[in-house]
């Protein structure tokens, strides 16, 4: 199966590069969460997503009247690989208000949601960013267990419980939420509704949780008596868990920009092999061309999927697909990545300039990171789960 791009998409990808060129620093590596760790590259982050903006390249596939420049499927699939390759910071706005919030509100929520939450995250304005309250410590791959509980008393809820694995938490100005509003139900899945939280309502509390290295993306929520107003419920009452699934095949499906990253860290360790010599040695050259068939089949399944979207067919199991796939090929890439560049690996790469050190630090943070990626957002497993009944008509696992 070959893809090729029109004329004028591969104009815009040139574009997009000429932005990397004039706004990105030479030799930038950027990495999953890089922009939330240290408040000096959530800055620069969030100063890229203004230049996005001003575009209409941080929403670029939503409506124009949303902020968006109405742009194709494909002309978006361009986009988010050229962001995944060359590491641009600021994309998501938090977590994630370009990729599952706003889409989400302009597909259920309010009119009144809409005009209030959407052109912020669009206009990359710092009370536009987002985080994400689904975790709770008992509740996590089996998600509609949650029992944090959201109180109906008049026209506000009443929110008492604890979500964790928050990221942005430390920056976001909202959060999107999911809580059980209703305890006597005959299913798990039932009983559980959307909510748009102020992060700055009284009664919230963020606590840091700084990851193996010491970095900070992740946080714990504590929810005491938080008053929320009835009018931030999105969506329908009790029907939360559909409204999620939605929302969920947003977030899962980024695999074209998962790709472009695993192709930018590709490209740099293949150059080192050739700068030190081991790409003579006929065990290294196996496993580089393993990766490079894996990532090159990767990349043609995102394509399948923006290929469907485009085509107007709905995507059933290819995100739970091409999420299973990447996250397997991340932790083979940082392992071998590891293994080749040996004591680049373990520094720092936001302490040093040189270029492998950089390279060296990419593929570090890959390596801490691969097991946490294969939880997030449903673990490798349930992925596979989702394949076998929706894709290949197995019967359910769980």
């Amino acid at each position: 199966m070959e893809f090729r791009f029109t004329k004028k998409e591969e104009q815009f990808r040139q574009q997009i590069r000429e932005f990397v060129k004039e706004n990105i620093p030479q030799g930038f590596i950027g990495h999953r969460f890089w922009d939330e760790q240290h408040p000096p590259s959530w800055d620069f982050g969030m100063a890229i997503a203004k230049k996005l903006a001003e575009n209409n390249w941080l929403t670029i596939n939503w409506p124009k009247e949303f902020g968006g420049m109405g742009a194709s499927n494909w002309e978006k699939a361009i986009m988010t690989e050229e962001v995944g390759y060359w590491g641009i910071p600021g994309t998501s706005m938090g977590i994630s208000g370009t990729r599952w919030v706003g889409p989400s509100l302009m597909a259920y929520g309010t009119e009144e949601q809409k005009k209030k939450y959407v052109p912020l995250i669009a206009a990359a304005d710092p009370d536009g960013v987002w985080c994400t309250g689904y975790s709770e410590p008992d509740s996590g791959t089996d998600l509609a267990s949650l029992q944090t509980f959201a109180e109906q008393v008049g026209d506000e809820y009443i929110i008492n419980g604890q979500k964790v694995w928050t990221s942005c938490a430390h920056y976001a100005r909202w959060l999107w939420m999911i809580c059980r509003t209703e305890r006597d139900v005959a299913k798990k899945h039932q009983g559980l509704s959307l909510f748009i939280v102020d992060m700055k309502s009284e009664g919230l509390k963020v606590s840091p949780l700084k990851n193996i290295v010491g970095g900070h993306v992740f946080n714990e929520l504590f929810f005491n008596d938080v008053k929320v107003p009835a009018k931030n419920l999105v969506g329908i009452k009790n029907k939360g868990w559909s409204h999620l699934m939605q929302s969920l095949s947003y977030e899962r499906s980024g695999a074209v920009g998962i790709v472009g990253t695993l192709q930018r860290v590709f490209d740099e360790l293949v150059q080192y092999t050739m700068e030190s010599g081991q790409i003579e040695q006929s065990d290294i050259q196996q496993q580089l061309a393993d990766l490079a068939i894996d990532i090159e089949s990767a990349r043609v399944l995102g394509y399948q999927a923006v290929w469907k979207m485009d085509r107007g067919e709905k995507l059933t199991y290819e995100p739970s697909r091409d999420k299973a796939f990447t996250d397997v090929l991340h932790e083979k890439l940082s392992r071998l990545g590891m293994d080749i560049i040996g004591a680049y690996s373990q520094i720092d790469v936001m302490d040093k300039d040189s270029r492998w050190t950089q390279l060296g630090g990419a593929i570090e943070h890959m390596y801490y990171t691969s097991m946490g990626i294969a939880l997030a957002a449903g673990t490798t497993d349930t992925q596979r789960n989702l394949v076998g009944q929706f894709g290949l008509g197995l019967p359910r696992s769980y």
